[in-house]
């Protein structure tokens, strides 16, 4: 049975096909959530006829019923005139004290001050977090003379599910492997499972462990356009994303109305997400913030007023990388783009899982999910559910880790293994490599913390964690490491007198330096050698010359250089473009770790522009992941060129279409200096002295 249809099987009316929300949204400021909450109710099929008939019902609802701004006085007229009319709108409340009655405010509609019942109050407190609630409500007008308020709320839905049978849920986990599981899990949240790999998949799906652990705190940097804070935004009704330089103490932990406390956003939601949590210009994070975050992510509670407070609710961080791994690893650290202030070795501590969001490719047109999934409310209700369970204690039935890790290392491992098992095995069965599965990756995403506070806190260094653990099943002990550390060859430096991680070539080198340094003390110092100029002029290569890479003829001028521009009209073809390709990878070999801007300025015909764009976007999202910063535009015009910051003007007669053609299966099309060239001159020009 394919697994669209086990899905539909099994949880028939509660999923939804997951590109309608996308076909319905526009460009309205709607969560997925509420659109799914429609469609869930219209759409829950795979009847092609009644999905389509619909969505035409939800993109009627959406239509006449919710609120944009700009049509705010349309539909307070539609009310007067109607008596009564139904709205889709974010609703807020507050006490007003003075008349003892709790009012509401609506975000679109731009009405304040309507009074609303306590009922309402008492079964939705998330009204008054300050944030607001989206439902459906009717509101009626209320003519007349000598009345003090017009507006009345009739009735108020918020959209969510009221009800859920968790027991159901968990028992039809057993209708599908783990990797179907895994992939349906993948359709819910909105992606393509085909798309990503399995590691891909466990960290996009790490981003719901907030939501299914209690006062979990997740961190996730990466790149740009890798949905690290889709989950955040679009998920959940149980979930709050705000704006990481908007957040003050008072609106996150406790304000004072008169002389009462009031619970901050950490009192009514499951998961408080900071967007954007990066380093911005001009704002500053107050002090006592930091101090009451350090206390409630390590204690669960915190101090305010007179008394002190305990909440649930889990702490995420996402945000994005100035630089890319490699550079970060080797100049400074991966906390490097959050805001200074927090780059604390007491406030780093305290994460337990920090996400390695660089792993995620940018999100395209295909990234996306076409097909079924759980209605998103639905996801969340369940997620809400499961906050109850508390697996932490399973652990220690698979591994026993090193004496040297901390208990918040500790602590860090068993939530996020508590999580996992909670998501990927909800009814318990679970084989001993699954199991040892999620150890590793529990494990791992501690020790990516616990690497970068070496590096910000030498006090850490006293007393080093060594991240290894016995299996208990079969007794073989397991050494955790960093994929990055891997990838990159890196080693920590547990040496209180060195701050830094490095390379173990690095290491070699500066043992060899201080070998030769100590052998020559006795010598005369050598006359320093002078700077060789790099040669102007112009330099002719002969039709079938071989021995020519781009690596000879173009690095020496570009070695210094943080701003390249190519202009050459003829990069549209498939050889063109790797050669552009190639041109960009001696880039990223040569210069490793440098964050450099190249810009292509190019031409090609309007009928085939939208596949080139295309193309050149898939290289714009790779070169990001290497430190390349590169952007292409379009002009009409002729001569071939590379321009450089600091002064070099490269002219080329066949721009980067030098080589002649060579079949794809052949030594040359791996190794440029095998290769053929075309006849074609190249001319090197400084523009000044730089």
């Amino acid at each position: 049975m394919e697994l669209q249809e086990k899905i539909l099987n099994s949880f028939c009316g509660k999923v939804v096909r997951k590109d309608l929300a996308f076909q319905v949204k526009g460009g309205l400021p709607v969560p997925t959530y509420v659109l799914e909450y429609l469609l869930g109710q219209y759409c829950a099929t795979d009847d092609q006829e009644a999905i389509e008939l619909g969505l035409e019902k939800v993109k009627e609802v959406i239509q006449n019923n919710y609120i944009r701004r700009a049509d705010n006085e349309i539909v307070k007229s539609r009310i007067k005139e109607r008596g009564r009319f139904r709205v889709i709108d974010k609703v807020t409340a507050v006490l007003n004290e003075r008349d003892d009655q709790y009012v509401a405010s609506f975000a679109n509609l731009g009405l304040t001050n309507v009074p609303i019942g306590s009922n309402y109050i008492l079964a939705n407190p998330k009204l008054l977090s300050g944030n607001g609630v989206w439902c459906i409500v009717t509101i009626g007008y209320i003519p007349g003379e000598d009345v003090k308020q017009r507006w009345d709320i009739q009735t108020l839905k918020p959209v969510q599910i009221s009800n859920i049978d968790l027991q159901e849920f968990i028992d039809h986990r057993k209708d599908f492997t783990t990797d179907e599981w895994i992939d349906f899990l993948i359709h819910t949240v909105g992606l393509e499972p085909s798309k990503l790999n399995r590691r891909e998949k466990f960290i996009t799906l790490a981003r719901l462990l907030p939501h299914i652990e209690n006062n979990f705190n997740f961190m996730e940097l990466g790149p740009k356009g890798t949905g690290k804070s889709h989950v955040f935004q679009e998920l959940s009704p149980y979930g709050v994303l705000v704006s990481g330089g908007d957040v003050t103490s008072p609106r996150l932990f406790v304000r004072m109305s008169g002389k009462k406390e009031e619970l901050g956003l950490v009192g009514y939601w499951d998961v408080v997400a900071w967007d954007e949590f990066e380093q911005q210009k001009g704002r500053n994070v107050e002090a006592v913030l930091i101090d009451t975050m350090q206390n409630y992510l390590a204690n669960k509670s915190f101090n305010r007023g007179k008394a002190t407070h305990e909440a649930s609710a889990s702490m995420v961080f996402v945000g994005n990388t100035k630089h890319t791994v490699p550079y970060m690893l080797r100049n400074s650290h991966l906390f490097d783009s959050i805001p200074t202030s927090f780059i604390k070795g007491a406030f780093l501590d305290r994460i337990h899982l920090y996400n390695p969001g660089w792993e995620i490719s940018m999100l395209k047109k295909d990234s996306f999910s076409k097909g079924y999934g759980l209605i998103s409310d639905y996801l969340a209700a369940i997620l809400h559910a499961l906050r109850d369970r508390d697996l932490t204690g399973l652990l220690k039935q698979y591994a026993t880790f090193d004496g040297s890790l901390s208990e918040r290392d500790h602590n860090a491992i068993r939530k996020t293994f508590s999580g996992m098992v909670k998501l990927l095995y909800p009814d318990g069965n679970m084989t001993d490599d699954e199991a040892y599965e999620l150890v590793d990756f529990a494990a791992e995403s501690r020790k990516r913390v616990k690497d970068q506070l070496y590096k910000i806190d030498e006090t850490f260094k006293a007393e080093p964690a060594i991240f290894k653990y016995t299996r208990l099943k079969d007794g073989q002990e397991i050494d955790v490491e960093t994929l990055e550390q891997i990838s990159n060859n890196i080693t920590v430096s547990l040496n209180p007198y060195e701050t830094d991680l490095h390379t173990n070539a690095s290491a070699d080198s500066q043992s060899l330096g201080k070998e030769q340094s100590t052998a020559s003390e006795d010598k005369p110092a050598k006359k320093r050698e002078r700077i060789q100029r790099l040669p102007e002029g112009a330099t002719t290569y002969r039709l079938g010359q071989t021995g020519v890479t781009f690596e000879k003829l173009f690095m020496p001028y570009l070695a210094k250089s943080k701003e390249i521009i190519i202009e050459d009209p003829w990069v549209r073809t498939s050889w063109q473009l790797k050669n552009l390709l190639e041109f960009l990878t001696m880039l990223v070999d040569n210069r490793p770790d440098e964050d450099i801007k190249v810009r292509l300025v190019t031409w090609e015909e309007d009928e085939k522009l939208p596949t080139l764009i295309d193309r050149l976007d898939d290289i714009k999202d790779d070169m990001a992941t290497y430190g390349i910063d590169f952007d292409y535009s379009f002009r009409e015009f002729h001569d071939r060129q590379i321009t450089t910051d600091d002064g070099w003007s490269i002219s080329l007669g066949r721009g980067l279409d030098i080589y002649d053609k060579y079949s794809a299966y052949s030594i040359a099309s791996a190794k440029q200096e095998r290769r053929k060239c075309k006849e074609f001159r190249i001319i090197y020009m400084r523009k000044n002295d730089k």
